[in-house]
């Protein structure tokens, strides 16, 4: 039985070898192995973007196949757009279930009657102006993300075809709009949202909307108005430079400068609106007495405060208002 034993090992070897050395002499000799496409190599060997000739001036017309497209649809189609939806749910239900724990922070004492000038009519014209072209750019900006998923199964491809070539243009020509918007809002507003140590004070307990105890003193604007107004504005300044980019290659740049500037475009652009859901959320329902601010330009005494006390103080002396 042993001997038997020895001869089948024998024979497992001398056929693993033979097998072995067969492998690499088919692979010397250069023979394609017949589970390999033979035209892979000729395939593989156009998309390394060696260049050729032709007669077209255009950047980029040398090269037979970009492969670099294939690598921008891959990140575009795979991480993008497979986490953005994740992130915008995710984010929407923390929102939801921090409301239905914390809920409103509502005013700690009755509305007085007696309003204070928060926001001119210029400020309040450049923001709803600017929110507006963010909410256009973002349905727009998700339509081609998602569009051909979402909307095609529901108002099929010809009703989808024109809403998409109606909502590129809106796109494109509000992007410039938009970014102009994000750089007037940082002329007007930066000198008041310099970080300052009591700004790591507010972050303590959100300005006094979890947690118990005395509120916070904030300026004019408090810590969390200012993470968003820099947020929004490296977010706006990226989102809206590489539109720019995407918007018009005039400008000399490659077809791998504007890939890489469409990635950054529309990562930028999913943090942007996802972050833009809590900045939303207090300014509407989430804080009591906030929104009237940037619609009507004023806000109880009583909501400045408990919201921005240090500002309320300074606005009560040049009124000649009793801070009690």
């Amino acid at each position: 039985m042993k001997r038997y034993w020895s001869i089948g090992m024998a024979i497992f070897a001398a056929a693993w070898l033979i097998a072995g050395w067969a492998g690499e002499a088919a692979c010397d000799s250069g023979a394609p192995s017949p589970s390999v496409n033979p035209r892979a190599n000729f395939w593989r060997a156009v998309r390394e973007g060696e260049a050729g000739t032709t007669t077209s001036a255009s950047e980029g017309h040398k090269v037979l196949i970009q492969n670099g497209g294939q690598n921008w649809r891959q990140i575009r189609n795979g991480p993008i757009a497979g986490i953005a939806p994740w992130l915008l749910a995710v984010v929407v239900f923390a929102i939801g279930v921090f409301f239905v724990i914390v809920g409103k922070d509502r005013l700690e004492e009755p509305r007085s009657g007696v309003t204070i000038p928060r926001f001119s009519l210029f400020e309040r014209i450049l923001h709803w102006s600017t929110a507006a072209l963010f909410i256009l750019l973002a349905l727009t900006g998700l339509s081609m993300l998602f569009g051909r998923a979402v909307l095609i199964p529901l108002i099929g491809l010809g009703a989808f075809a024109a809403y998409l070539q109606t909502g590129l243009l809106v796109h494109n020509f509000s992007g410039p709009l938009f970014l102009a918007g994000v750089l007037l809002e940082a002329i007007a507003w930066a000198k008041d949202n310099i970080p300052k140590r009591m700004d790591l004070v507010w972050f303590k307990n959100l300005g006094g909307i979890i947690g118990k105890g005395r509120r916070p003193h904030a300026e004019r604007v408090n810590g969390g108005e200012k993470a968003w107004f820099w947020f929004m504005l490296t977010a706006g300044l990226v989102s809206g430079c590489t539109g720019l980019i995407l918007d018009f290659p005039i400008f000399g740049q490659s077809r791998q400068t504007m890939q890489i500037a469409h990635i950054i475009h529309a990562a930028m652009g999913i943090l942007f609106l996802a972050a833009s859901f809590g900045h939303i959320y207090i300014g509407t329902i989430g804080a009591e007495g906030t929104f009237e601010g940037m619609w009507q330009g004023k806000v109880d005494k009583v909501w400045a405060k408990q919201h921005n006390d240090l500002w309320y103080e300074q606005k009560a002396k040049e009124l000649h208002l009793e801070t009690n």
